[in-house]
């Protein structure tokens, strides 16, 4: 069985946008989807959401799938450098702090990533992001693509992908995902 990891972002949770449709979808071509929900998402830590995530370490694998949204990227890059997965998607992303109303509470996540090590242990990256997102300028999506020689999708008209901008469902992302799974 396919363990996917959905990973929420600042102010995040396991219920919102696309994750519980993409989890319903997922879950009948056998994959086990896990949406943590983590500690202070409102002023979020790097250091708490690592703790909180180490439960989940023994379902973390090489065949495992993992998507960030927002504030998820950055959890993820800092897992990937010590956690092998099969494929990565990054949804409306970063590496380095954007600059928004959130940056304060987001900066624990940012630091000097490795780079090397991290494409050593994922092999796929999908990076999508949107050309109108309010929180995440498109530079830091091709910043993530250049980091990570990654293939970028730029989603027309798509926000933050969350349900403000219409993402309760994310069909593109589905598609990209059972590709993986068949």
């Amino acid at each position: 069985m396919t363990n996917l990891f959905i990973i929420h972002g600042i102010s995040g949770n396991s219920q919102e946008n696309w994750f519980p449709w993409l989890k319903e979808k997922l879950e009948p071509f056998g994959v086990d989807v896990i949406i943590p929900n983590f500690p202070t998402p409102n002023s979020p830590k790097l250091s708490l959401w690592l703790d909180h995530f180490k439960q989940y370490h023994s379902d973390l694998n090489e065949e495992s799938i993992i998507i960030g949204h927002s504030l998820g990227v950055p959890f993820l890059l800092s897992l990937l450098e010590k956690h092998p997965v099969k494929a990565a998607f990054f949804v409306a992303g970063f590496s380095s702090l954007p600059d928004n109303q959130f940056k304060d509470e987001m900066k624990t996540f940012i630091k000097d990533f490795n780079w090397q090590k991290i494409k050593e242990n994922c092999s796929q990256f999908h990076v999508f992001h949107s050309d109108n997102d309010p929180y995440v300028s498109i530079d830091k999506a091709e910043e993530l693509k250049e980091k990570l020689q990654a293939e970028l999708t730029i989603v027309p008209n798509a926000g933050h992908f969350n349900t403000p901008a219409g993402y309760d469902k994310f069909e593109l992302l589905l598609d990209n995902v059972k590709e993986l799974i068949k």
